[in-house]
């Protein structure tokens, strides 16, 4: 089975019509069309936004071959837009040295406990409130 053939059977599986996986992966409906037409490959730069849409692995649509139980799984990649603040972020992370991210990521790791401490002593104090209310 060919990479369209893949795409498209997969479509069929999800029930998603070539206009909606147009305006989702920003690829035009010519472009689509042409891979089933010409039996033509999409271009490596739109591979990873097919796999996130169709919600396959980049393995699975290249060369047809998965994991066993995961077709339906979740990827294990993210798609992000370059232009989003999550985009942002990431180009910046990639951009500092090796020193810099430990120290972002430390700090990451205590903000995150940080706030579970905050959430337990609220829900501490909710607790003590119905226990009050009950009594």
């Amino acid at each position: 089975m060919t990479i369209p053939e893949r795409i498209f059977k997969r479509l069929k599986e999800i029930k998603m019509t070539q206009k909606e996986f147009s305006k989702k992966t920003g690829i035009s409906q010519s472009a689509i069309s042409e891979w089933k037409s010409k039996n033509t490959n999409p271009s490596a730069d739109k591979i990873m936004i097919i796999c996130h849409v169709l919600k396959v692995s980049p393995e699975w649509l290249l060369s047809g071959i998965e994991k066993k139980d995961s077709k339906d799984n979740e990827p294990d990649f993210l798609v992000i837009d370059k232009k989003t603040e999550m985009g942002k972020f990431i180009s910046d992370y990639n951009r500092l040295s090796d020193d810099s991210r430990l120290r972002l990521l430390g700090y990451m790791y205590a903000l995150s406990e940080e706030y579970r401490e905050q959430i337990n002593k609220y829900k501490k104090e909710f607790d003590d409130l119905i226990d009050k209310k009950i009594e």
